[in-house]
């Protein structure tokens, strides 16, 4: 019996409107799914997340997850909520940088050295195929992770659990921060006021790393999105 295989199509964008967000902005949405490269994004995805998986410390699975999580935390009447929401995060998670994250995470898991070199080698070849078409035009992004990507939303992550792990506890300590979750590039943030605002904890986000961009939003009459 023949198997059918797609033939690989070059990735295509297109917008969705943001309704929930000041203004209306496009979030692009790239269809990876008959990429070139789509098939050894995901076999790379789940070979990694087998072999070295991450701590998860501070992300949440879902809105249960958040839930249980909140109420698990100590709260006062005067506590802030806050969300920081990261701008155009795979297109501005640098690269070379992640991959030596990811080389020394395979290290301190004791791969054995083919299997690192051959996963350092998957994810070089993942990240040189960012490109898609708009209309008639090929578009090449140099820098950052192909949207729509199946690798592209676990490499973002060590990139930002390792920005975590190294700056998270400082800045907890500094601001009084009580709790902080994640998921994707949306964080939540509960603060002490009588410590700190949250303009200063924002000032401080945006110098963890050139490529990482936050914005804030406060809640407002007890509540926030």
């Amino acid at each position: 019996m023949e198997i059918y295989k797609p033939k690989p199509i070059c990735p295509s964008i297109k917008g969705l409107i943001k309704l929930h967000k000041l203004g209306m902005p496009i979030r692009p949405v790239v269809n990876w799914r008959n990429a070139l490269a789509y098939t050894l994004s995901r076999l790379f995805t789940q070979k990694t997340k087998s072999i070295a998986p991450l701590l998860n410390t501070f992300n949440v699975k879902n809105t249960t997850d958040l839930l249980q999580k909140l109420q698990d935390t100590p709260m006062a009447p005067h506590f802030t909520l806050a969300s920081l929401d990261i701008t155009n995060l795979y297109s501005n998670i640098p690269v070379l940088e992640t991959k030596t994250i990811l080389k020394d995470t395979l290290a301190y898991h004791q791969t054995d050295p083919q299997t690192q070199k051959e996963l350092i080698m998957w994810y070089d070849i993942i990240t040189r195929q960012n490109y898609f078409t708009h209309k008639h035009d090929i578009i090449s992004q140099h820098d950052g992770l192909a949207m729509g990507a199946p690798s592209s939303g676990l490499i973002a992550e060590f990139f930002l659990q390792h920005t975590e792990n190294t700056h998270l506890a400082c800045l907890s300590h500094k601001h009084r921060i009580i709790d902080y979750f994640k998921y994707v590039d949306d964080i939540l943030l509960i603060s002490d006021p009588n410590y700190s605002d949250i303009q200063s904890i924002l000032t401080d986000f945006n110098t963890l790393h050139p490529n990482l961009h936050f914005t804030a939003e406060i809640e407002r009459d007890n509540t926030i999105n």
